[in-house]
């Protein structure tokens, strides 16, 4: 989910909570957009992120410092002449908007007590920390933001600070907390989602500050009104004199707005991260039925919510990032590939009239007498269909001539076709190869992952390796699952370990999987000499079918046998087997209920 104001809402809760009245004990900068706070309460110490990156902005308790460069930038610095060693006095939210302000108590160099504001700003690309006097004006900040940059604000040294209004949004705490009856109330929220011709959802969202699109989606969804659908015509239904406030689709969303907003102004949070397999997808303060099929993490506090999902994302984006050059080789290496075998296919093609050169050959032996000098064809029964033929011919050679020609034709296409049959064999067992390399780099979760990969590719010949570096030391272990039955299920994260989990970990009584007729790891249940329940192949199955290029499909057909009947011919490529005994089932690739060791 964006950070938007009910997760900053969740933020403030948290560290109000935790950190009102706390000293301010050290101040850092480890980047050049990042505050760290390293604040003593009665509780212990505690330390506050705040970042002001334009492409990951963020807030979060943490239990863990950063290295700082040698030399403190000039922002930090001034912070520490100021408030080091100054109390937080409280910490609010304006609104539901993406700010956060700290309101902090410190001695100036007169002896005197003041006030000031470390104000935090997370809105995307325009997110800042900003440092103000009791009265507004800004001291610093840690972006500058000048006329020729905004039109809308100047972030200066001297100038007020000011919150930019938000064009046609309402601000929703107050708009539940305000005066008004409850039908007027309505009617307000009525006029202001309803009156726009954009879907309801962003409706939602641009009429109300601290919404995100998916906050918006999840209302429409708790309601059960298609987001997609224009807002406009739920007003047409909803009211035909549009002054009234009618209508159950109307109804139905301000009931669920009211419900979210009671759960964030009272600070009822439950912060939850939805996974898709491994990877997470969204995080929220509150649970969200959007995602309720989604395999999701409860956390007990916001703060440290943020910390998994971002660490998570990040470790994700990294292995990207260092996978990245390895899937550029293998890419390339596999386009050149295809490109070859197809045009190999076609030459194969090409050699199919070879029978019928060896046909005319034969039969102009046979008939050839019949030919008359200069003639360019000759009608000839097919002796092999008894039926008549035509032969064509070159008119400047004799009938002998021309069925040495043929044979020589004939020849050439035969020797073409056998060359071709052994060849595109080798090249489609390189593609097949290629394309299992491609499935390892889609799993691979950590860099030992990736450096048993490059070993396998400087072992193909792919990539050389540097002038005198050494063989780079291997501590990738496969996936190793549990079954509901109890028993142990390995899958292979890349070929060598497919190989190795096949051939010298499993024994014969262990039951091997693998997707059929598609780039997989291979999967090995351990029996331990027992029987396997019918709900361990499954699972073992659905394994196999999400580690492999079918992932996501909704059924994905699953061979599976004993690891006695797999064998491995001779030179084959790593992870490449052959089996003749075994058995099939369709299966879906979802593994959120299989627990990982």
């Amino acid at each position: 989910m964006a950070f938007d104001g009910v997760t900053i809402a969740a933020l403030v809760k948290e560290c109000k909570d935790l950190l009102t009245g706390a000293r301010i004990y050290k101040i850092a900068q480890p980047e050049a957009d990042e505050l760290q706070l390293t604040l003593k309460t009665k509780t212990g110490q505690h330390y506050l992120l705040l970042s002001a990156s334009a492409s990951l902005p963020l807030i979060y308790l943490t239990g863990r410092t950063k290295q700082s460069p040698m030399t403190a930038p000039n922002f930090c610095m001034l912070l520490r002449k100021h408030i080091q060693n100054g109390r937080i006095v409280s910490i609010t939210q304006p609104g539901l908007e993406r700010i956060m302000q700290i309101d902090i108590e410190h001695m100036s160099e007169l002896g005197d007590l003041c006030r000031k504001k470390l104000i935090v700003e997370v809105m995307g690309k325009h997110s800042n920390i900003i440092f103000c006097s009791e009265e507004d004006v800004i001291i610093d900040s840690i972006k500058h933001i000048s006329g020729m940059v905004s039109s809308v604000r100047e972030v200066l040294p001297g100038k007020t600070y000011f919150i930019p209004k938000t064009e046609d949004k309402a601000d929703p705490a107050a708009f539940m907390e305000n005066s008004l009856s409850e039908s007027d109330r309505k009617k307000q929220f009525h006029d202001l989602v309803f009156q726009k011709p954009t879907p309801l959802y962003k409706a939602l969202y641009s009429s109300f500050t601290g919404f995100s699109p998916i906050l918006a989606q999840e209302l429409c969804f708790l309601a059960g009104l298609d987001p997609d659908r224009s807002a406009l015509s739920y007003r047409q239904e909803s009211s035909a004199a549009r002054t009234e406030v009618s209508g159950a689709d109307f109804e139905l969303l301000y009931r669920q707005f009211a419900v979210l907003m009671k759960e964030v102004t009272t600070g009822c949070f439950s912060p939850v991260i939805y996974y898709d397999g491994k990877s997470p997808v969204e995080f929220s303060a509150l649970p969200m039925k959007l995602y309720r099929d989604a395999v999701s993490k409860s956390f007990s506090s916001i703060s440290e919510l943020l910390e998994t999902y971002y660490a998570e994302k990040n470790a994700q984006t990294r292995i990207r990032q260092r996978s990245a050059d390895l899937r550029k080789i293998v890419q390339t290496i596999l386009e050149r590939t295809v490109k070859k075998y197809d045009l190999q296919c076609r030459q194969i093609k090409d050699t199919e009239k070879r029978e019928k050169y060896k046909l005319y050959g034969e039969l102009l032996h046979t008939y050839g007498y019949d030919a008359e000098p200069g003639a360019k064809s000759l009608e000839a029964l097919n002796y092999y269909t008894n039926e008549t033929i035509a032969i064509p011919l070159d008119p400047t050679l004799t009938a002998a001539e021309n069925a040495k020609k043929y044979f020589e034709k004939y020849g050439k296409l035969k020797r073409t076709y056998e060359t071709l049959s052994e060849l595109t064999v080798q090249v489609k067992e390189e593609i097949d190869h290629l394309e299992s390399i491609t499935a390892s780099l889609d799993i691979a979760e950590q860099e030992s992952d990736l450096v048993e990969i490059k070993e396998e590719l400087i072992a193909a010949g792919y990539i050389r390796r540097k002038g005198g570096a050494k063989k780079e030391k291997i501590t990738s272990k496969p996936f190793h699952y549990i079954s509901s039955d109890g028993f142990h299920m390995y899958v292979g994260k890349n070929n060598f370990q497919n190989d190795e989990l096949t051939f010298k970990f499993a024994v014969g009584n262990d039951w091997w999987f693998h997707a059929k007729g598609q780039p997989g790891s291979h999967v090995i249940v351990r029996t331990e000499g027992a029987e396997l329940p019918d709900a361990t192949f499954e699972e073992a199955a659905r394994l196999a079918a999400h580690y492999s290029k079918g992932r996501g499909q909704e059924k994905v057909e699953i061979d599976y046998t004993e690891k006695k009947n797999v064998k491995k011919p001779g030179g084959a490529k790593p992870g490449f087997v052959v089996y003749y005994t075994n058995y099939s089932m369709m299966i879906d690739s979802d593994i959120s209920e299989i627990r990982q060791l």
